[in-house]
């Protein structure tokens, strides 16, 4: 909704890759039954400083730490042979001062190496985007950079058809601008085979799609262009990264990895990325198998600092050997940004967050970094009593508040032990 109109945006929730379709209804809880529609969102994040607008020109938000919120709503189709559509009942961009960020940055962190690195600027006046009601409907005013000064531009709600946030596209609101672009980082990982053994021509995009697509590609930029991010201003060491992949790459089992790098092919005018194996094979990355591709595409990620935001992925154990879990996982928590440290090119500024049903990949993580999803009974508006989907932090972990719902081990032992029945399982000796 950073980027596209809200029936677009709302047509690309769980559909096909490049598919757009569906009845609007779609993405509310029990959409079909006739009763008043409505979904809250809000999103708490740390935004670039300095951006760019869609024409060039740079633009430096007066505060790093916001607070976006939008109320979405449903109107009924006014005619046989159509649907209804979305509406935008709500949205408000406010920021967060540096004093409150304590109750809100409640993960381990270092407050001088991280969070004063990230938490930049000031504000004294009130928010940037803000809504109200008004006999023509709801407006959404925006605010300009110097607070209270300045008369807000009223914008209808009705007529937009989109977030209002989307449709800043200059540096004339930088901080809305900034908000705008770090929404815009955020992408969902879903990895495909055909994407990630496609060729890459010398006129490819030199960066990684969401499917896995440009892979070869890419890994050539970092390693050939990675002089822009060396400070020191020296030459580019391609060996350095090249080796940095392969050596990440044998990390699987049953990869027996020499060295990597990408060829370019002058008379194909292709790129390949080609895999030595100890024993001297050489093979082109298309060959290998699914899981070997998916962990290969996340090293690339993984050296490629113009990658920032918020990186999610969905069962990124698929296609992995049990034997490689422990690789996947650690592979996957180096994704994120390690906030004991400042932010830099060897620690970019990056979120992850993954969904897995898998027993394995759960008990290979830290219990504080778990959510269990769980059904619980909870009060709709109407008084009825409905089953809602929440989220439940691990008990005593930072995430747990006092009074809220939490999970402990003993309600997912069942789930991490072997099904009823089963036949291949260790003797306790050699189990524990």
């Amino acid at each position: 909704m950073a980027s596209e109109p809200l029936a677009e945006a709302a047509q690309r929730v769980r559909s096909s890759s490049g598919t757009k379709g569906g009845d609007p209804r779609d993405i509310f809880w029990d959409g079909y039954r006739e009763h008043q529609r409505e979904i809250s969102l809000a999103a708490e994040m740390i935004v670039p400083r300095n951006v760019e607008d869609d024409l060039g020109p740079p633009a430096k938000a007066s505060i790093t730490f916001l607070r976006y919120e939008l109320t979405l709503g449903y109107q009924h189709p006014e005619g046989e042979g159509s649907v209804g559509r979305i509406t935008l009942e709500r949205e408000v961009l406010r920021h967060i001062n540096k004093g409150d960020a304590p109750r809100h940055l409640r993960f381990p962190h270092s407050a001088k190496n991280f969070r004063s690195t990230v938490l930049q600027g000031q504000r004294s006046g009130g928010p940037f985007l803000s809504t109200e009601q008004r006999g023509m409907g709801t407006i959404i005013n925006v605010h300009g950079d110097g607070g209270s000064f300045g008369r807000p531009q009223p914008r209808s709600a009705a007529r937009t058809g989109r977030t209002v946030l989307s449709t800043v596209t200059t540096n004339d609101y930088p901080t809305i601008l900034a908000a705008r672009r770090e929404l815009q980082s955020w992408r969902r990982l879903a990895l495909e085979p055909s994407a990630l053994r496609a060729p890459d021509s010398f006129s490819a995009p030199r960066t990684m799609r969401t499917d896995g697509r440009h892979i070869a590609a890419t890994l050539y930029r970092i390693a050939t262009e990675s002089s822009q991010y060396i400070d020191s201003g020296d030459s580019p060491d391609a060996e350095a990264i090249y080796a940095e992949v392969a050596d990440r790459l044998s990390d699987l089992t049953g990869v027996k990895v020499r060295s990597l790098r990408v060829t370019p092919d002058q008379v194909r005018e292709v790129l390949t990325l080609f895999l030595r194996e100890r024993g001297g094979l050489t093979l082109p990355a298309r060959v290998l198998s699914e899981g070997t591709l998916r962990f290969l595409a996340l090293c690339v990620l993984l050296e490629d600092p113009t990658v920032t935001g918020l990186i999610c992925m969905e069962e990124p154990e698929n296609g992995i050997h049990p034997a490689n879990l422990p690789a996947m996982v650690r592979l996957v928590q180096d994704l994120a940004v390690n906030p004991e440290e400042e932010p830099s090119h060897d620690n970019p500024f990056r979120q992850v967050i993954v969904n897995t049903h898998s027993p394995w990949v759960v008990q290979l993580c830290d219990p504080a970094d778990l959510l269990l999803a769980s059904v619980h009974p909870q009060k709709t508006a109407d008084g009825e009593m409905a089953s809602a989907l929440s989220l439940l932090p691990f008990s005593k972990s930072w995430r747990s508040v006092a009074g809220g719902l939490t999970f402990s081990r003993a309600d997912i032992t069942s789930y991490l032990s072997p099904p009823p029945g089963s036949q291949l399982t260790l003797p306790v000796e050699l189990a524990q």
